[in-house]
């Protein structure tokens, strides 16, 4: 009797069974819904994402899709990338200019187009400063007949796209990321760009056939922590000071490389602190001039122990002289189908004014030029790059190029305010 009351009613039994069987049957039946919608939203998210114009590749390196997706390609966009590369002068270039709508590659590139060499920029228009100067610039370009395809040096169907279109005899490559400073909040876009970038555009040119002559900038921030003067190209160059003097010396080094195995024709110009109209708004003598309308106070900096910070600035015409001088001057590449045929041309140029100037010596040219007493605020040089001073020897490139820079600080940073003033409607945006 107390087994029979001890044991389960077979009713009892039942019933839980029945509810544990419907529960397991709703909860799999709500798991498969889920699994399906999960697939479904996940699929349209890809979709969305991960879906490119059909004029636009996107790179398979899944490192890369940090590009931006540029629209390029089509038989209207060819048309206009050939128009702009058409040589109209005889024995001219047809020249590829990297960073054309920055402040280097604008002056060069109408240079180049007056002269009637055929040109064709690129730039990516990135925000390190005011995008709408660059695009300023490149209306400027525009009306002179320079066509600037937008996009990013890094991408390898872009470039290779614009050598089928047009076989250039020369690349002009001055896309860089620029600034000392900057580098201390951005290290990667300096990797990006001075780095793989360059890398990125020599593979392709050591590919193409035949390979272009290339000139490049480098930069005066080479010489780092050296202290003899005046600068020479045989100088030691193994201190950079700056992250981006960095990547400019492993420029030089990634460059001797890709001569000595591919045999590209490659020539580095060192430039020195280049100013002028329609130049970088980062510069001292951009973002003084800037201050100084406002009535804002300027750094002047000074190294240990009251010492003069000098630059050799150098004035953006004679630096496109310099520029068109190397172009010039360079020996077609030696290489064909990505192999070396022959030794090729390897060479270094400093691009520079040979007369250095105290900051607060450009600070008073300034107030003058402005006719307005600058608020100073003497610092101590701080650690973040910045070297005490810069000087040119340009005797290399006065043998070589017939460089030879004619114009000084004073009748430069004239130019500079009256194109300044002008730009920014008699200076009322300035001072907004």
């Amino acid at each position: 009797m107390s087994h029979i009351d001890s044991a389960p009613s077979t009713p009892g039994k039942f019933k839980m069974e029945k509810a544990s069987y419907f529960n397991r049957v709703r909860w799999h039946t709500s798991l498969a819904k889920l699994a399906v919608w999960s697939f479904v939203f996940l699929g349209a998210i890809l979709i969305f994402f991960f879906r490119s114009p059909a004029s636009s590749p996107v790179p398979a390196d899944l490192s890369r899709r940090s590009l931006r997706t540029y629209n390029w390609g089509g038989p209207v966009w060819e048309k206009r990338v050939r128009a702009s590369a058409r040589v109209r002068s005889r024995n001219g270039f047809a020249v590829l200019v990297t960073g054309a709508a920055g402040f280097v590659g604008t002056h060069v590139s109408a240079a180049l187009k007056r002269r009637g060499d055929g040109v064709l920029g690129i730039d990516n228009f990135n925000e390190y400063y005011d995008p709408s100067l660059k695009r300023a610039r490149q209306l400027l370009l525009e009306r002179t007949g320079v066509y600037i395809v937008e996009g990013d040096i890094n991408d390898e169907a872009l470039l290779r796209k614009l050598f089928e279109v047009v076989p250039f005899t020369h690349v002009m490559h001055l896309a860089a990321q620029a600034g000392v400073r900057y580098a201390m909040e951005n290290p990667g876009s300096y990797v990006h760009s001075n780095i793989a970038g360059f890398v990125n555009l020599l593979e392709v040119c050591k590919s193409v056939n035949p390979q272009p002559a290339i000139v490049w900038a480098s930069s005066s921030s080479v010489y780092g922590l050296n202290t003899k003067v005046p600068f020479s190209e045989r100088d030691r160059t193994d201190q950079p000071a700056s992250l981006y003097a960095a990547t400019k010396k492993a420029g030089e080094e990634i460059a001797h490389t890709y001569n000595h195995i591919y045999g590209l024709s490659l020539t580095g110009l060192r430039f020195f602190t280049v100013y002028g109209p329609w130049g970088r708004p980062d510069m001292a003598y951009f973002f003084f001039t800037r201050d100084i309308l406002k009535g804002k106070v300027i750094p002047i900096f000074e190294a240990a122990n009251h010492g003069t910070v000098a630059r050799d600035f150098t004035y953006i015409d004679d630096i496109v002289r310099g520029c068109l001088g190397a172009l010039d001057t360079a020996e077609k590449s030696t290489g064909s189908g990505g192999k070396k045929r022959g030794p090729a041309q390897l060479r270094v140029f400093n691009l520079g004014n040979t007369s250095p100037v105290p900051v607060s010596d450009l600070v008073g040219i300034l107030e003058r030029l402005l006719k307005i007493k600058a608020k100073r605020n003497i610092m101590k040089l701080p650690r973040n790059g910045d070297v005490q001073f810069t000087h040119a020897n340009i005797s290399y490139a006065q043998r070589e190029l017939g460089y030879k820079p004619t114009t000084d600080l004073h009748s430069g940073l004239k130019k500079f305010v009256r194109w300044y003033l002008n730009y920014y409607s008699g200076g009322k945006k300035a001072v907004e």
